[in-house]
């Protein structure tokens, strides 16, 4: 590994839509996660772990593990229509998911409170972007090298933007008016990613947690002690950032 690197690797899916034109009431939420991996750890461990898994259940590993395709029995998961098979997957995979050594960072913007509070407003996903990479970077602040973090597609226009919005946290305008030691890579939406994989599977059930916490939620109570807390234990504002 060149030294110009950092020995961490951070993977962002999304759950919800960052449109503030027309807002889903039963999900009136845009959810972010940042999953850091140290690389080793992720090499060793995290691949394997995911590779295994899908060896297991489909005989090969080009399936892409995609949260709403498994919610709804679609496509690769349509064996999933079975109840017994269903929980047994899904049990499975929860204990993938807790096995996997990571740090979880998440931005969850209220999409109706912010539009309700801002004249001007701006795009959640950038909006996210910036807090996380802003918790990102203090949660590695002892590592100056390189971090790269990897995104996925979405578009030849949204795919500009965020670019030119990376670029701008990136050269400064963050909450710690400093430049952040980041590169962005963008991975095809078919890119067969392990680390693409575990955040795109966290995402919604961070969201279902903000929206009914006291519904049960075995995925989220998984990823709860992966978030980053401050000395004190404590991962509001810093693992799990809300706004407004």
């Amino acid at each position: 590994m060149s030294e110009s690197f950092s020995d961490t690797i951070v993977y962002v899916d999304e759950s919800g839509d960052h449109g503030l034109n027309s807002i889903d009431p039963s999900y009136p939420i845009f959810v972010l996660v940042f999953c850091i991996f140290h690389k080793r750890d992720y090499v060793q461990t995290v691949v394997p772990l995911i590779q295994e898994f899908k060896l297991k259940h489909f005989g090969h590993d080009q399936v892409i593990l995609h949260e709403t395709d498994i919610r709804r029995d679609r496509g690769s998961f349509a064996f999933l229509k079975s109840k017994q098979h269903k929980s047994d997957f899904l049990n499975e995979l929860t204990d993938l998911v807790q096995k996997a050594p990571f740090t979880l960072i998440s931005s969850v913007i209220d999409k109706q409170a912010y539009r309700q509070r801002h004249l001007t407003v701006e795009n959640p996903y950038h909006i996210g972007l910036r807090f996380g990479l802003e918790r990102v970077f203090y949660h590695l602040r002892q590592q100056p090298a390189l971090t790269h973090i990897v995104v996925e597609q979405r578009g030849k226009v949204e795919d500009n933007e965020l670019e030119l919005e990376f670029r701008r946290i990136c050269a400064g305008e963050n909450y710690l008016h400093r430049p952040l030691p980041f590169e962005l890579v963008f991975a095809d939406k078919k890119s067969n990613s392990a680390g693409l994989q575990l955040a795109d599977l966290i995402a919604r059930p961070i969201g279902l947690h903000i929206l009914k916490p006291e519904q049960s939620n075995r995925a989220f109570d998984i990823i709860e002690n992966k978030f980053y807390r401050n000395s004190r234990g404590n991962k509001h504002g810093f693992g799990l950032k809300r706004y407004p």
